[in-house]
């Protein structure tokens, strides 16, 4: 009879049966005989990495298109040299001569495998018929070019790092809830979405150096939060089982970075993710990158000619000129940007002469929207109203670039407000770019009465029915008791921003991992 001693502190394992559990089970009874079908060494199928001496100097692709013009037709270089990548193709010219393109970090260059060439030609024949298109190979070899004028890598020794395991698509992947769940297999068929990856990157490092280099310092505040505050939105809701805790997914970083002003960082920024319970569209995911910066001593006017600097030199850095396409437009960013002045704009296109939009209460914004049909829905807020009448009448007309200022008051409960033509208007500004919302900016309220009142007149909208306006934040009126400096506040939507530079119809495409329907819903559908 066999006994087994069960080690002290440590108890035998669960036996599991849970959905997840057997989910596992038969993924692994999948993966078995897909590994068993290939007919490579299993000892070298997942080998570690290690650089050896036989390897010599590893090289990227790029420094091998680099060499393109130092050589001649069939000349070759004497030094060892290494190259890994993914096989995008493989073409056999003959039992003893393969071709190889391989990809290494978004560059396609060509690998040339002779047998006469090989160190051991045996080990050509047990590998280089082996292998298949999406494999991850160590080519060792030098550099040359073939006879027809083609910068090759000429291979003496192959390894294989890690084989694929299935077939990989010759064409795209034309189900767009397959290419975004299986990002990685859209990315192997399809080198856009690396590309656009890649300019999404340039796009934040140049937002980031911009600030940077102006002395603003960059933060991370809190992504849970027990009051999801700074703009109008559905949260995400969880708890916080330590705490006993209901807690939501920040829909905005603002009263955060406005209470380290106050605090004492003058200027402040953070680019970070936002979560935000709704629809989902071309223009709307509910995870989504915004950059938010607040300037101590900052105005409307200092921050629209920062916003027009930014874009202006970023859309050079990024297009190699000033402008877009955008919808069979060009979109050209020459200063200064367009201006329109909301209040005034509205009140000349209703024909109002005695009474203004600024002034009018939810029930004559209504009777307005009724008379000229203006389509709105519940609830019957002036801030929903106004927002509506606002995305009818002005923002079709914002094809390039253009500033809204002088909004209605009721639309911006954390703005300071003045007096302009008699009229009670926010000190804010949105641009408009592409018919589409890019920046939104104001001067940051800093009386600690006037917020409590503008968040009452919230909660009031909320028991109007209007559940995205935040619940009152009495926490950050006590921060403004401290005094908070004349202070102006700016948040720009990184992925619309990357929508309109790369040209993309749809925010998923500029989104590393958008969220999409489960397996299990996708197949209901």
């Amino acid at each position: 009879m066999t006994t087994v001693r069960v080690l002290p502190r440590f108890r035998r394992a669960q036996h599991f049966t849970s959905p997840d559990f057997m989910i596992l089970k038969r993924n692994l009874s999948v993966t078995v005989p897909l590994m068993n079908d290939r007919p490579l060494d299993k000892k070298i199928e997942y080998p570690r990495f290690i650089r050896d001496v036989k390897h010599g100097r590893y090289i990227s692709a790029t420094d091998l298109l680099r060499m393109n013009d130092r050589l001649k037709s069939g000349e070759k270089q004497s030094e060892t040299v290494t190259l890994t990548g993914r096989i995008q193709s493989k073409r056999e010219s003959s039992s003893k001569l393969v071709f190889y393109d391989i990809v290494h970090n978004g560059e396609s260059v060509q690998v040339v495998a002779s047998r006469s060439r090989f160190s051991q030609p045996d080990a050509f024949t047990a590998t280089n018929l082996k292998v298949s298109r999406g494999d991850i190979l160590r080519f060792t070899g030098v550099i040359g070019k073939t006879n027809h004028g083609q910068i090759s890598l000429f291979a003496s020794d192959l390894d294989v790092m890690t084989p694929c395991l299935h077939d990989i698509p010759k064409t795209n992947i034309r189900d767009p809830e397959k290419r975004f769940r299986q990002r990685y297999l859209d990315m192997l068929v399809n080198r856009e979405p690396e590309a656009l990856l890649r300019t999404r990157a340039k796009i934040v490092r140049y937002l980031r150096d911009f600030l940077d280099r102006r002395d603003f310092v960059e933060v991370e505040t809190p992504v849970l939060v027990a009051n999801a505050g700074g703009a109008s939105a559905k949260p995400f809701t969880t708890k916080a089982n330590a705490l006993s805790m209901e807690l939501s997914l920040r829909i905005a970083p603002e009263l955060f970075l406005k209470e380290l002003v106050i605090g004492g960082l003058d200027r402040v920024y953070e680019i970070g993710k936002q979560f935000r319970n709704e629809g989902i569209d071309a223009d709307h995911n509910p995870e989504f990158t915004t950059c938010e910066f607040y300037q101590a001593y900052g105005n409307l006017d200092s921050l629209m000619d920062d916003t027009e600097t930014l874009l202006s030199g970023m859309v050079k850095h990024i297009t190699g000129n000033n402008s877009v396409e955008k919808n069979n437009e060009t979109i050209r960013f020459d200063r200064p940007f367009a201006r329109i002045d909301v209040t005034g704009y509205l009140d000349n296109h209703f024909g109002l002469q005695t009474d203004s939009v600024s002034s009018m209460d939810a029930k004559a914004l209504k009777l307005l929207c009724i008379d000229n049909g203006i389509p709105i829905q519940h609830p019957f807020t002036e801030a929903r109203i106004l927002d509506k009448i606002i995305s009818t009448i002005i923002e079709p007309q914002c094809i390039q670039p253009t500033f809204l200022f002088n909004h209605p008051l009721s639309l911006s409960p954390l703005a300071k407000d003045y007096y302009h033509n008699g009229n009670r208007v926010a000190a804010r500004f949105e641009l408009f770019v592409g018919k589409k919302e890019i920046v939104n900016a104001y001067e940051e309220l800093n009386d600690p009465a006037e917020q409590r009142l503008r968040f009452e007149q919230q909660q009031h909208d909320r028991q109007q029915g209007d559940f995205e306006a935040p619940a009152p934040d009495m926490a950050f009126c006590e921060a403004l008791e401290y005094g908070l400096p004349p202070t102006a506040g700016w948040g720009m939507g990184i992925d619309r921003l990357v929508q309109l530079l790369t040209g993309k119809q749809h925010i998923r495409e500029v989104i590393s991992f958008p969220l999409v329907r489960s397996l299990e819903n996708h197949h209901q559908k």
